[in-house]
């Protein structure tokens, strides 16, 4: 079973390419709170529901001093299209290898229609202004998650 982070842990650092082409550093968002959402796969029904929810609340998160990152093991290329596809306005990150996911205790086995499997578990973190771990939500919901996060965060 994968190590699972909990709340007041130090939040793994990683430098990750991005949808743009550039490279993300968790240790350059610090002062910032960061909600970092892994999710299993690029343009999939579900994924893209939870992509345009966070897109979709991304002004009363940051008024709120959140920065939204989204992470998978996708290529950068399919990243690209996939903001490009939904105007997907936050970072998305490449995890290709998947050491950062495990380091979340993001990727591992997981139930999926019945049947044990093993790949990325829909997961949210929310990340302080310090890097330490204010919330681990592991196996979230793809639909309502979002409005859940944001009542949780007492946003709007």
């Amino acid at each position: 079973m994968t190590e699972r982070l909990s709340p007041g842990d130090p939040a793994p650092d990683f430098t990750l390419p991005t949808d743009s082409g550039d490279t993300l550093s968790l240790k350059d968002l610090r002062g910032r709170k960061v909600v970092l959402y892994a999710y299993p796969a690029a343009m999939t029904p579900g994924c893209t529901t939870q992509a345009c929810d966070f897109r979709d609340s991304l002004a009363s998160l940051q008024a709120a001093g959140y920065q939204v990152v989204g992470i998978s093991a996708d290529v950068p290329a399919k990243l690209a299209k996939f903001r490009d596809r939904d105007a997907i306005t936050f970072p998305l990150v490449s995890d290709q290898d998947k050491s950062v996911l495990t380091a979340y205790g993001a990727y591992g086995e997981k139930q999926m229609y019945g049947k044990t499997v093993t790949g990325v578990i829909r997961s949210t973190f929310v990340i302080d202004e310090n890097g330490l771990v204010e919330r681990a939500l592991y196996n979230v919901k793809a639909t309502g998650h979002v409005a859940k996060l944001r009542r949780d965060l007492a946003i709007d």
